[in-house]
């Protein structure tokens, strides 16, 4: 640890940090370990506050959840590069990403983004969805009976959170065996899309070129899958281009990935740091859909969620300018004590769980109900069949740097 992050880290843990410093507080040691005192900080003393880099941090329920469905807080990717662009050194080049990422449907705005997210809401149906949790719970007793053979440790993340959304997408879209540990790779990168530039550009293009590929086989010679399923509405709808098409796949198979992954570590580990919280939903495994929305809000693998500012707009008594960023603060909404009764407890039955986790309006995630799904599987079968688990004696927990983020790098396990 360098002088500077030690210093960073008294200041935060003693409360001193001064106000111009709360968004570069969530950068250090402590924050990582848990940003929920700054976030609490944050939203006592300056809930709507604009950081020594010019983006704008949220962090209220009310705010967030107003601003999440405003259309002057935009997610076109073209004000998101010229943003990012803007604040030059290494958001500028973040931009990079951004412009290459294209025009996937989760960067657009309303008109377009709700005809596109018409298309991919066939493929996300409840009912799609719930026929899922057979297949679900093959592919989680098969990565638990392989870690416990492996025994008598692990690591979850490696072990069954990492590959089990990576299985269940490869099954729905169609993916070939052969194919997943390629795939697997782009995915990774993905999910650290900052950490390297270049790597992440090289990713993103390989990815993209695959998914061409797919498509072309697809609408060659058509299966049971959602690319199969997909390249069928494209032709009984010609308003759906082929880049459109291949930019649909994208974010269908590339949502949820990670926040599927780090929704079963996050919870599993909160759990354990809760023992009788554990212990309930052990004696009543029917709790598990609660308890997976209670462990989405206590510590979400979205801490934040990233706009630009289309239009002029006041916001908690700050005004907004057009071309700025703001930082919607998901984790710290989800804490508010203005919305959530005793917000720090972890409360597995806890009822009017209304979190932001997933976002809200017309760009709620996509994805969410599948992720959820998941984590009721993962956790419910975990909890069910390791009756001993516990975090692995010395276990030192690293949190990846990113604030936006709350994923852990490893999570080392003994059952």
């Amino acid at each position: 640890m360098t002088s500077t992050e030690t210093m960073d880290e008294a200041r935060g843990a003693a409360g001193l940090v001064r106000p111009d410093d709360l968004a570069a507080a969530l950068q250090t040691p402590e924050a990582r370990r848990d940003p929920y005192p700054f976030y609490a900080r944050m939203r006592h003393e300056s809930p709507v506050h604009r950081s020594a880099q010019g983006i704008w941090y949220l962090t209220r329920y009310d705010d967030v959840e107003v601003a999440l469905g405003d259309p002057r807080l935009s997610n076109d990717r073209d004000r998101m590069t010229r943003a990012y662009g803007a604040l030059g050194g290494d958001l500028k080049a973040f931009s990079r990403l951004t412009d290459r990422l294209g025009r996937v449907m989760t960067n657009t705005d309303p008109p377009e983004h709700a005809r596109l997210r018409k298309l991919a809401n066939r493929a996300f149906t409840a009912r799609r969805v719930e026929a899922l949790r057979d297949g679900i719970q093959h592919i989680v007793d098969r990565l638990v009976d392989e870690a416990v053979a492996a025994g008598p440790s692990m690591d979850l993340i490696e072990a069954v959170a990492s590959p089990l959304p990576l299985s269940v997408v490869c099954e729905l879209f169609g993916i070939p065996p052969e194919d997943r540990p390629q795939v697997k790779g782009w995915f990774r990168r993905l999910g650290r899309l900052s950490e390297d530039i270049d790597k992440s550009e090289a990713a993103i293009e390989q990815y993209e070129a695959y998914l061409a590929r797919l498509v072309r086989r697809r609408r060659a010679d058509p299966g049971d899958d959602l690319v199969s399923a997909l390249v069928a509405t494209q032709a009984q709808d010609d308003r759906l281009t082929d880049s459109e098409l291949l930019s649909t796949c994208f974010v269908l198979i590339t949502a949820g990935d990670e926040t599927t992954t780090h929704l079963v570590g996050n919870g599993t580990l909160a759990l354990l740091r809760h023992p009788d919280e554990l212990a309930r939903l052990r004696a009543d495994p029917a709790l598990i859909r609660t308890a997976v929305e209670e462990l989405a809000r206590y510590d979400t693998p979205t801490q934040a969620i990233v706009r630009v500012v289309a239009e002029d707009v006041e916001i908690g008594g700050q005004t907004l300018r057009e071309g700025e960023l703001a930082y919607l603060f998901l984790a710290a909404t989800n804490r508010d004590p203005e919305r959530f009764e005793d917000p720090d407890r972890l409360d597995l039955s806890r009822s009017g769980n209304r979190h932001l986790s997933f976002g809200n309006g017309p760009h709620f995630c996509l994805g969410g109900p599948l992720a959820k799904l998941q984590a009721e599987v993962a956790i419910g079968t975990l909890v069910r069949r390791l009756p001993h688990l516990r975090l692995a004696d010395g276990a030192a927990l690293e949190w990846r740097t990113n604030p936006l983020q709350r994923r852990l790098n490893a999570l080392p396990l003994t059952y």
